[in-house]
């Protein structure tokens, strides 16, 4: 008699069940309809499939080997749902944040063409390339901030609702925040440096004739 560790059964999500282990031959009172073996193996597992067949055939002919699938197979058909969901979120939040960097960039270089007549005075009383670019970055790491602050008490607030969709991963992840905030903090790097290159390389005379 002794004590295993915990073990799923059916499904991977939820509590833990209560098991107990018992040899198969103090089953024989329940008929068996089917059993199942793990077996593990190096390499590839579906290239053992013929010799386990043929090892069962050997022992008992009117034995069928059905349903042969490895682990990982029989994991990911369980959580099916589970992984066509959590590829549909990240097909879209990859696809909302190509939006966010395609409007901050826009919303940027609008705002350059605006200020256009205002840099090139700033640049014809002596301001340096760099202290236009500083200037731009600084305006695209403000709105950064803004985002980051509405945006992580909003994930924050939402992420109890896919806590249900979640298996092994904790709602408020630190690591996932963090990712998502750098990878914004990037995407404002990105953008907000080429639209300072192109606000540096104003030309000053043609910047003061800009209506």
């Amino acid at each position: 008699m002794g004590i295993a560790r915990n073990a799923r059964y059916g499904s991977l999500k939820g509590e833990f069940r209560d098991v107990v282990y018992l040899p198969f031959s103090q089953r024989s009172y329940r008929p068996v309809d089917e059993m199942t073996f793990a077996l593990r193996t190096s390499g590839d597992p579906l290239r053992y499939v013929s010799t386990v067949r043929a090892i069962v055939h050997q022992a008992d002919a009117r034995v069928p080997v059905t349903d042969v699938k490895t682990q990982a197979a029989q994991i990911d058909q369980t959580m099916n749902q589970e992984i066509i969901f959590a590829r549909l979120c990240t097909t879209f939040a990859i696809l909302a944040l190509l939006i966010a960097c395609v409007g901050l960039y826009g919303t940027m270089s609008y705002t350059v063409v605006r200020r256009t007549g205002e840099i090139g005075i700033r640049m014809a009383l002596g301001a340096q390339r760099g202290a236009v670019v500083w200037m731009v970055l600084r305006q695209v790491f403000v709105l950064a901030a803004v985002g980051l602050a509405i945006g992580v008490p909003t994930a924050l607030g939402i992420s109890r609702f896919v806590e249900s969709f979640l298996f092994g991963v904790k709602p408020n992840s630190p690591a996932a925040l963090v990712l998502a905030a750098a990878i914004l903090l990037g995407a404002v790097l990105l953008a907000g440096s080429m639209t300072a290159r192109k606000a540096s390389r104003i030309d000053p005379m043609t910047a003061l004739r800009h209506e």
